[in-house]
Parts: structure tokens; C-alpha cells; sequence
């Protein structure tokens, strides 16, 4: 009977090792699984502002002056409510997936940091325009959310990525043939 209830408690033990070591390994897949979704999501906002509509509209937007009313923008050319249209949905995108923190703030940051600001100065009197005119306060919520928080967090300095990065080096380097 000895020799049995050791084989038994080494039994138990073993059962309990396994699921530990489970629940260990459910806890790294899914870690993983929410970085991979992270990295997708940034993957997609890199190739979003690579679209030639985005980068279109993007430039008509930076040089229009700041604060152009929606009747204004109306008047002035076909295409600068279509353009302020694209650029006020995609920040307010990108500002919904920062908040639920789908892509990582740093990453929004290093990628829009210093244009979400701009543009929003650029549209904010056109955005005010258009929430009295639909009776909506929500409306490009999270666009004005977005500018906020990138503003409120700046963290450069003012300072260029190539002058505050300069001692940056890779993690690994290796050469090959």
C-alpha cells in the first residue's frame, strides 16, 4: 500500500505541475496574441498614411491657415470639406484605438505626434462649425481627444527624432554575407 500512495501523491503532484505549467503557457499565448494585435494595428496606421488620398489630403490641410470655418471651407475650393473629412475620420480612428489602447500611445506619438496637434488647430473652428450644425457634441470626439493627449504628453522637447535619437543604437547587430 506504500508504494501505491506514493505512486498516487506523485501522481497528484505531477497533475498539479501540468497545470501550472498550463495555465503558465495560456498566460504567454495570450500576451502574445494582444502584442501581435498591437503590432498589426500599427502596421496598418504605417500603410494608412502611405495612401495617396491621406497624403493629399494631409497636405491641403497644412497649408490651409488655422481656424477656417465650414462655410469658409465650403466657398474655397471643392475638395478642402472632402479633405478635412478624410483627415477629421482617420485621427478620430486612430485617437478610438490609442484610448482602448489597441496600438500603443508612444507609437501613435512617434508616428503622429506633432501633425494631430496642427491639423486639429488647423480644423478645430471647422469641427465646432459642424457639431452645431448636426446637433452633435460628440462629433470628431476623439480627434480633439487625440491632439489633446499628444500635446499634454509631448515628450521631446521640441527637439527633431534625429537629434533626440542620435545615441540610439540597434538592439542586435549582426553581419552577414
Amino acid at each position: 500500500m506504500t508504494e501505491l500512495s506514493r505512486i498516487a501523491d506523485m501522481a497528484e503532484i505531477l497533475g498539479v505541475i501540468i497545470v501550472i505549467g498550463g495555465l503558465f503557457f495560456a498566460v504567454l499565448q495570450m500576451r502574445q496574441i494582444r502584442q501581435q494585435r498591437r503590432e498589426l494595428a500599427a502596421i496598418e496606421l504605417f500603410r494608412f498614411f502611405g495612401n495617396p488620398n491621406f497624403a493629399e489630403a494631409y497636405q491641403t490641410i497644412l497649408h490651409m491657415q488655422d481656424g477656417v470655418s465650414a462655410g469658409d471651407m465650403r466657398t474655397r475650393q471643392s475638395n478642402l470639406e472632402d479633405a478635412a473629412m478624410l483627415i477629421s475620420t482617420t485621427m478620430e480612428n486612430i485617437g478610438v484605438m490609442t484610448f482602448q489602447r489597441i496600438v500603443p500611445f508612444v507609437v501613435v506619438s512617434n508616428l503622429i505626434g506633432t501633425s494631430a496637434p496642427v491639423l486639429w488647430r488647423k480644423l478645430e473652428m471647422w469641427v465646432g462649425d459642424l457639431r452645431e450644425e448636426l446637433g452633435e457634441e460628440t462629433a470628431f470626439e476623439w480627434f480633439q481627444w487625440l491632439a489633446e493627449r499628444l500635446e499634454q504628453y509631448n515628450v521631446d522637447d521640441g527637439k527633431a527624432a534625429y537629434r533626440l535619437h542620435a545615441g540610439w543604437t540597434p538592439s542586435h547587430v549582426r553581419q552577414e554575407l
